[in-house]
């Protein structure tokens, strides 16, 4: 299993490194567009020089709004050549979404799209109060009040490639590479800071864990704009020598097509990428043989999924893990040699070099097998939240640990079951979904006196939202109204898909409502059967 590791710890580093490396091997493939690791290496240094002659300083922000497309790659490269700090943003939010995260990271440049699946993002922000925001380029579609890339790049003639170079060998590995947002507990969603050094060592060892290989094609269906689409996903494949191929929508048969006609062999995803699949009325037409490895992650998966997925969908390995934006995005991993009930049941045991523990309430280890939250302590563990010590100071304590929120297991052999989540998130479709969040949007419909979010069951998406709904006096909005309005009023992904309109919400004594009685009302009304 062991590699020559790549010594470079920055990721400008590692892009030159790999050109050297694997030179005219295929780096990415999408469309009618074929790079090569060298081409890759030169790209991302022309992309640096139009950032540096945009202005881009080392440890400014550059945003990126868009699908998965070879350009959000080579724009990411650029960005963080010239120095620059990448922010992503979720494709599903809306404009007022993406707003705040572009004031509260500072952005100075946008890259995105305006013709995405019927959405024009720049059309999306039009309204919106961005003062830092200098620049929008637009990747692909029509540019309106942006500037398209091709017209960026040219810019970049005004930067020497050696001054770009020189920049990009002055990046240090405790710089920060990226700034992703997530929606804590509370509220608004909070930048976490990590740095070059700490993702190429967590991907490093991610990459060696799966078995991650040279010449493997990898398509990327998880977005870019998470950290397993990016840094397990093109990252770990420019770390490898695998060749990316970005998938623009989760959309089954057209996976299907491509996995044969492309000879795909990695396809990470959420277990219902591989349920959908396994469900598929003409799965038998399509050529699955070339399929190796799979690397998927939830609370619980089927054992008889991992099966299938071995003896139907013809995968050599599958690996599941467990990890949070907070620790550049692992922490715990099944190994290749597990059992398909440890692979189903545990998400594995941490990655060499990270602590992880289940602890009480005072913090101290609980015994194995008894649930505790999970504590993380690593080189994978964040710098802290952007601009907001008072949140990083409650999450990482002063002993270098963690706390995760999550409730876990951990047995004899170190490996992790997660039981529940302290913070009631939910995940439908591979996506974190918030109810806090969700519940802060509702309270602004004019007939909404109070609201609470819990996750319920689907056997599609894992789990769905399920809100519960106090009306105003002389209101009578109906369910169905109330989820469209939510469909206008925030991303697809959190919009609850039942409404349940009630008298009152049930209390304990601080006010706070009390999940578990509603997730028992769920129950009797039959939700989760």
């Amino acid at each position: 299993m062991h590699h020559m590791e790549s010594t470079e710890e920055t990721i400008p580093r590692l892009v030159q490194g790999a050109a050297k490396r694997f030179g005219d091997r295929s780096a990415i493939e999408d469309g009618d567009v074929r790079m090569t690791f060298a081409e890759l290496a030169d790209a991302g240094l022309g992309a640096a020089r139009a950032f540096m002659a945009a202005g881009i300083e080392p440890g400014d922000r550059v945003a990126i709004w868009a699908p998965n497309i070879w350009e959000w790659i080579v724009a990411a490269i650029g960005l963080q050549s010239a120095g620059g700090v990448l922010v992503t943003l979720n494709t599903r939010m809306k404009g007022s979404e993406a707003a705040y995260i572009l004031r509260k990271s500072g952005s100075r440049i946008l890259c995105t799209v305006t013709d995405f699946l019927g959405t024009d993002y720049l059309a999306l922000l039009a309204g919106e109060d961005l003062p830092q925001l200098e620049k929008r380029i637009v990747l692909r579609g029509p540019t309106r009040d942006g500037v398209a890339w091709q017209d960026f790049r040219k810019l970049g003639a005004g930067v020497s490639r050696e001054t770009a170079l020189a920049r990009a060998e002055a990046v240090k590995p405790t710089d920060l590479s990226d700034l992703l947002f997530t929606s804590g507990t509370t509220g608004n969603p909070k930048g976490v800071m990590t740095t070059h050094a700490q993702n190429l060592r967590a991907f490093a060892s991610w990459s060696e864990v799966i078995g991650l290989r040279a010449g493997d094609r990898y398509l990327i269906v998880n977005p870019f704009f998470h950290s397993f689409g990016y840094k397990a996903g093109w990252l770990a494949a420019i770390l490898r020598g695998a060749t990316i191929l970005p998938q623009l929508v989760f959309d089954v048969p057209q996976v299907l097509e491509r996995v044969g006609k492309e000879r795909i062999s990695v396809l990470p995803g959420p277990p219902t990428l591989y349920q959908s699949i396994l469900a598929h009325p003409d799965r038998a037409r399509y050529d699955l043989s070339c399929l190796r490895l799979a690397v998927t992650g939830a609370a619980a998966i089927p054992v008889e999924l991992i099966e299938r997925m071995r003896s139907e969908l013809g995968f050599e390995t599958i690996i599941t893990g467990y990890g949070l934006t907070e620790t550049c995005g692992v922490v715990s991993m099944c190994r290749y040699d597990d059992d398909p009930e440890t692979i189903a049941k545990t998400s594995g045991r941490a990655i060499a070099d990270v602590e992880m523990r289940c602890v009480d309430a005072q913090g101290r280890e609980v015994p194995r097998d008894e649930p505790g939250e999970i504590v993380v302590r690593g080189y994978n563990v964040m710098q802290g939240y952007f601009e907001d010590e008072a949140e990083t100071k409650k999450t990482i304590d002063t002993d270098g640990w963690l706390h995760t929120g999550d409730i876990g297991v951990l047995d004899e052999r170190g490996y992790l079951r997660i039981t529940d989540r302290i913070k009631d998130m939910y995940i439908m479709g591979g996506f974190n979904c918030y109810p806090a969040e969700i519940e802060k949007t509702l309270f602004k419909h004019e007939a909404i006196a109070q609201a609470a979010v819990i996750g319920i069951p689907d056997e599609r998406m894992g789990e769905v939202g399920m809100a519960f709904v106090v009306l105003k006096p002389d209101y009578t909005p109906t369910p169905d109204a109330i989820i469209a309005w939510c469909r206008k009023e925030m991303a697809n992904y959190k919009v609850p898909r039942v409404v349940e309109i009630t008298d009152s919400l049930p209390l304990n004594a601080s006010g706070k409502v009390m999940k578990f009685v509603l997730r028992d009302r769920a129950k009797a009304l039959g939700h989760f059967d």
